[in-house]
């Protein structure tokens, strides 16, 4: 696909990248998003829902870890899916989250949905969302576990409302695929992502990076992106929200912590 005249100086910058940089940052202070006591500093948005209301206690701490359920939805899972969004927006940064699948999918919830989560990120608001709005436009990256056999790579991309570039052309593919291991089990795992505003974003599964990507942005053809972009008629994405997600089976965060970038790649 030709790219169009105002994204020739962006691939040029794509083409000075470094194709793999070890994250550096402002200080070695990592902060923690989640206390391991409480949601006071998040709010929830779940589809059916005004912002900041969770009838099912989605989300919830127990013993110290946040914890993502279903035990109070009545009859099934019925598209219910939900997001609980950090308080402050962020720019350049490093997120590092341990979490694990835990117990079955509720009934009802999509077959993609197994064992699936997400990290997104440059996200809208939660007060900015529609009430029956799905996900927020954002970048995700994608939480997967393996079913002890086969093949499905982890940390994956999916951009609801957005495109990224890759490969120095637009890519408007949902859902992209990482380079990662298959997560099976039960097991706490690791993933960080380095994203440095609206130039790249780079996704980690433990220490091995599996995903790059470039120009992060909103998404012209999609309806819930037309609200957002700027009168400037601006798409890239130079920051925004950092939300969890909740798609119909269990899982558990025990760390959710960010660490600043400084604003240089």
């Amino acid at each position: 696909m030709r790219l169009p005249s105002r994204w020739l100086s962006l691939a040029l910058l794509v083409s000075l990248l470094p194709a793999c940089h070890a994250p550096g940052s402002r200080g070695d202070e990592w902060i923690q998003l989640f206390d391991g006591e409480s949601l006071d500093d998040w709010t929830v948005k779940i589809r059916g829902q005004e912002a900041g209301v969770d009838p099912y206690e989605t989300f919830r701490v127990e013993d110290g870890v946040l914890k993502v359920g279903y035990d109070n939805y009545e009859g099934n899972f019925d598209g219910r899916f939900g997001h609980l969004f950090y308080k402050e927006e962020f720019s350049h940064y490093l997120l590092r989250v341990e979490y694990r699948f835990v117990g079955e999918q509720m009934s009802g919830g999509p077959g993609w949905a197994w064992r699936n989560s997400g990290l997104m990120l440059h996200g809208q608001s939660p007060e900015s969302m529609g009430v029956t709005q799905e996900f927020p436009v954002s970048i995700e990256m994608q939480l997967l576990g393996g079913d002890g056999q086969n093949t499905r790579t982890n940390a994956n991309l999916c951009t609801p409302g957005t495109n990224v570039v890759i490969g120095e052309k637009l890519d408007q593919r949902h859902c992209i695929n990482s380079t990662s291991e298959t997560c099976h089990g039960d097991e706490w795992y690791t993933v960080t992502v380095e994203v440095r505003g609206g130039e790249v974003i780079r996704h980690f599964l433990g220490e091995e990076k599996v995903m790059e990507y470039f120009a992060p942005q909103l998404d012209e053809r999609d309806a819930d992106a037309q609200r957002l972009i700027p009168e400037s008629g601006e798409l890239i994405l130079h920051g925004g929200t950092i939300s969890l997600q909740s798609e119909s089976h269990p899982l558990e965060f025990r760390k959710v912590e960010l660490k600043y970038l400084d604003e240089t790649p």
